[in-house]
C-alpha cells in the first residue's frame, strides 16, 4: 500500500496515500457520498564508435552482433532495465579502444570493433574433410560457433559480424588461437561534451547519465536547460543523486541498488520515456532485476520529496516509485508545484514538440499570414488539442482558448493559449461519517 496515511487537517499531505478523518455526523445534515526514446552514452565491451539507434526488438534478438554479449548476459542487465519501457535508444559508445587482433600465417585477422570482448574471438583453421585443397576458417565467440567459412587462399576470406582477415596466401591450420590485445579506453570529460554534441543533433524523449561525477552531472543538466529554454526542444534528464539542478527538465534517482550504486538510473530513463503523455509513473511497480535499497523511514520520504527526489519505496515484497517528479522546487506565482509532476511536463513537452512540428512541416512558408491561413492554423492546432483532451492529458479546453494574430514583422505569428493538464490521483483526503 502507499506510504501516506492517517487523519488530516488541512489538504496539505507531501506522500501518497489515503487520509481519512471520523467524525460524529451533524443531526440535521444529510450525508454526501508515441513517446519511448532514450539517449545515453554508454559503456561498452563491443560496438560501433558513435551513436548506434537501437529498436527494443533488434535489442531482444540481435544483442550479441551489436553489443557483443547475449541478451541474457549479465552486462546486458543496464540495456535490459532501459528497454522496458522504451521503445527505441540512441546509444553513443564513448570507450572503444584498442581492436583485438591476432597473425595466423600470412592472414591478418582484426575484431571490427575496439574493446575487450574483441579477446574472446577465436579463430580455428582447419583442413576441409571433402576437397584437400581447401580449409574451414570458423570463427567462435566464448566457444560458440559464429561463422564458418571454406577457402583456399586467404584473400577468399570475406569479413563477418566479428573480424576482417586481410593477407595474400596460404591458410595455415591451427588449434584455434585467440585474438588479443583489445581494450577499453578510459574516459574523459570531453568523451561527454563529444556525446552531447552528438545528442543536439537527434530527437528523443529521454536524455540519461548513470554516473556520478558532479562536474557531467552539472554538464548534463547546463545542456538540458540550454536546449529546453533556447533551443526549442523539450526532453527530461534523468540523473543520480542531483536535486541540485532545481529543474523541470532534471529528474533526480535517490535510490540506490546493491549491484550497482546508479543501476535505477537505467530502468527510470526507460520508463519515464516510455510513459505516454496521460500517464503518470507514480506508484509503478519497479519490474527490473536489480535489488533496490529502498527501506527510508517515512519522515525521510517526505523530506525527499520536498527536495525534489525520484524515490523508490517498498510495498511489501514490491518496490514502488513512490511519486513522478523531477527536481523543480523553487515554486513561484508564475510556475507553480505543477511543473514539479513529470505527467503535466509530458503534457506540455508534447504541445511545444507537437505544435512546433506541425509548423514546420505543414504551415512554415507554406500558408499566407493573412486570416484565412491564420484560421487554419487555429483549427489544426483546436484539432489537436482536443485529442490531448479525448485521452484525458489535458481537461476543459474550449476553442477560444487558443487566440492566433499576426505578429510584429509580417512574417510573424502570435498563439496565445490556456490549457489546464491533468494529473494522476496521488492523495485521497476523505470524511467518514459516524451516526
Amino acid at each position: 500500500m502507499a506510504l501516506g496515511g492517517g487523519t488530516y487537517l488541512v489538504q496539505n499531505k507531501v506522500l501518497p496515500g489515503a487520509y481519512i478523518n471520523f467524525v460524529s455526523q451533524p443531526r440535521a445534515m444529510g450525508t454526501l457520498g508515441e513517446r519511448g526514446t532514450v539517449c545515453m552514452a554508454i559503456e561498452l565491451d563491443w560496438g560501433k564508435d558513435g551513436m548506434m539507434v537501437v529498436e527494443a526488438q533488434d535489442f531482444q534478438t540481435e544483442a550479441q552482433s551489436i553489443f557483443g554479449y547475449d541478451y541474457t548476459h549479465e552486462k546486458m542487465k543496464p540495456l535490459r532495465e532501459l528497454f522496458l519501457y522504451a521503445k527505441k535508444a540512441l546509444l553513443y559508445r564513448c570507450n572503444s579502444g584498442e581492436k583485438a587482433s591476432v597473425k595466423i600465417g600470412e592472414c591478418s585477422v582484426e575484431a571490427l570493433y575496439g574493446g575487450i570482448r574483441g579477446n574472446d574471438i577465436k579463430i580455428v583453421v582447419s583442413k576441409n574433410i571433402d576437397d584437400e585443397t581447401a580449409f574451414d576458417v570458423k570463427t567462435y565467440l566464448d566457444l560458440v560457433l559464429q561463422d564458418t567459412q571454406t577457402v583456399n587462399t586467404v584473400e577468399e576470406l570475406k569479413e563477418n559480424t566479428y573480424v576482417r582477415f586481410k593477407g595474400i596466401g596460404a591458410l595455415e591450420v591451427n588449434a584455434g588461437i585467440n585474438l588479443e590485445g583489445g581494450t577499453n579506453r578510459e574516459l574523459t570529460g570531453n568523451d561527454y561534451a563529444n556525446f552531447l554534441e552528438q545528442a543536439e543533433k537527434e530527437n528523443f524523449n529521454v536524455l540519461a547519465y548513470a554516473g556520478e561525477d558532479n562536474v557531467t552531472k552539472g554538464l548534463f543538466t547546463a545542456f538540458t536547460k540550454r536546449l529546453r529554454d533556447d533551443e526549442g526542444p523539450k526532453f527530461v534528464t534523468v540523473l543520480f543523486d542531483y536535486v541540485q539542478a532545481d529543474f523541470e527538465g532534471v529528474v533526480s534517482v535517490t535510490n540506490e541498488t546493491e549491484e550497482e550504486k546508479t543501476g535505477l538510473v537505467y530502468w527510470t530513463a526507460g520508463a519515464e520515456a516510455g510513459a505516454e503523455v496521460n500517464e503518470s509513473v507514480t506508484n509503478r511497480k519497479y519490474n527490473g532485476e536489480y535489488s533496490v535499497k529502498a527501506k527510508y523511514k517515512k519522515s525521510r520520504f517526505v523530506e525527499g520529496l520536498k527536495k525534489g527526489e525520484f524515490l523508490y519505496y517498498e510495498d511489501g515484497d514490491d518496490i514502488r516509485v513512490l511519486r513522478d517528479i523531477n527536481t523543480f522546487t523553487s515554486f513561484e506565482s508564475s510556475k507553480n508545484s505543477d511543473f514539479s509532476s513529470n505527467r503535466v511536463i509530458r503534457v506540455l513537452d508534447s504541445i511545444a514538440n507537437d505544435v512546433a512540428r506541425i509548423f514546420s512541416q505543414y504551415y512554415l512558408g507554406k500558408q499566407s499570414n493573412n486570416d484565412n491561413g491564420r484560421n487554419l492554423l487555429k483549427a489544426e492546432l483546436i484539432q489537436y488539442h482536443e485529442q490531448l483532451e479525448g485521452i484525458e492529458a489535458i481537461e476543459g479546453f474550449e476553442p477560444d482558448d487558443i487566440t492566433i494574430m499576426q505578429g510584429v514583422e509580417k512574417q510573424d505569428v502570435v498563439v496565445y493559449e490556456k490549457v489546464k493538464p491533468t494529473d494522476a490521483m496521488e492523495k485521497l483526503y476523505m470524511k467518514v461519517e459516524v451516526i
